[in-house]
Order: C-alpha cells, then structure tokens, then sequence
C-alpha cells in the first residue's frame, strides 16, 4: 500500500527508519497521525526537536539529562558509594522503576562486541576506573566507592563486559557483584530452559 500524499509517504519513510518499525507498522503511525489534531502534533514535533536540542549526557555518570550532572547523580538521597554499572540509559529507567535501587549509575555506552567492531576503549570503562579511583561527588566532598554493580545483560557480550571490567578493577578495594540471575517469578521450572536452571543454581540464596 502506497499514500497518494507523498508528504504522509515521506512521513511513512521516516518511521520506517526507526528500530523494529516495519513499513505496515509505519503506515499505521502515519495513518494515527493523519487523526490526530495539529496542536496534538505540535507537542509530539515539538518533544522530538527537545530531544535533540536539550538532552546532554550527565558528566558523572554519562545517562541523559537535561542538566548537568543529572538529578540522580546530584541527588543528596542517592548512596554516592554504591554505583550500578548498565550498558545504556534505558537499563538505568528500568531499574529505577523497582524504586528497589538508592545508588547511583554509570552507563558504559554499550558493551564489549568484536564482531561488532566495539572494544573496550569504544566504552565508559576508563571514565569508570577514573570514577573509582578519584570517588564520587557527594555534600560532603568526595565520596569513596564501595562497591560496583555489574548490572549487564545475561548474554555473551554482557558476560565478557562483566568479566573484562571485574579484572580490571580486582587492583581496588571495591566490592563487585552483578545481578543474581534465574527462575522469573511466576514461571515453572519444566519451561525453564538449561542455563537459566543452571544459573539460579550457582545463584540460590540462604533463607
């Protein structure tokens, strides 16, 4: 299906050129745009060009803001020694969603992928060990880190992210952990496929 207005075909294109948006899922943006009224567009073009124009990324901890450093990082409430490492911004969004997190982050950027052509100095490792090394801002001055959160995804890149920045900071006395891994809850154990029985093993926990 094709529009006979080449602006709503432009508009068609441009979706299409978003992640996961395929050209009938654009079509049906498009079409939803179409209805929608023009001071409802004006806010939603407006938002898109905010975006651009206003977001930076924190000098702390590199997650976007429009401030510097951001909320969190600068946040008298937040436990400036317990810092969670995440490969991008949206993993940091997630986290704060379980409202179950009081530290602070530090997002890589990505993760360690040869076949994609990114390596270690591609990501905020170094900005990381700096970070530890000189500690974090706080009221008071500089606040020691205690301990690092390996907060990556469980898949091969994230596990040779995880295991790469573990040895490189083994020199300091910093605790490293990473986020337990198994059973989702209110899943079964015979859906449950090897690896993710095997790791909730390695990681079961005393009651």
């Amino acid at each position: 299906m094709y529009f006979t207005s080449e602006s709503v075909e432009a508009l068609v294109e441009q979706f299409s050129r978003l992640p996961t948006i395929g050209r009938k899922t654009a079509q049906r943006l498009a079409a939803y745009i179409l209805k929608m009224s023009r001071d409802d567009v004006e806010m939603l073009a407006n938002a898109l060009i905010a975006v651009k124009d206003r977001v930076i990324h924190c000098s702390v901890c590199f997650n976007v803001t429009d401030e510097d450093p951001c909320p969190i990082c600068k946040s008298p409430k937040r436990d400036q020694g317990l810092v969670c490492v995440v490969e991008e911004p949206s993993d940091a969004v997630a986290l704060e969603r379980t409202h179950g997190f009081n530290g602070v982050y530090h997002v890589l950027g990505g993760v360690i992928s040869p076949l994609d052509g990114v390596g270690p100095d591609d990501l905020r490792i170094r900005e990381l060990v700096e970070r530890l090394r000189n500690g974090t801002s706080g009221d008071s001055g500089s606040v020691p880190i205690r301990e690092i959160i390996l907060a990556v995804n469980p898949n091969v890149e994230g596990d040779t992210t995880a295991f790469y920045i573990s040895q490189l900071l083994k020199p300091f006395e910093v605790t490293i952990s990473r986020l337990a891994r198994g059973i989702p809850i209110g899943s079964n154990l015979e859906f449950a496929d090897e690896a993710t029985l095997t790791r909730a093993l390695e990681s079961r926990v005393s009651f």
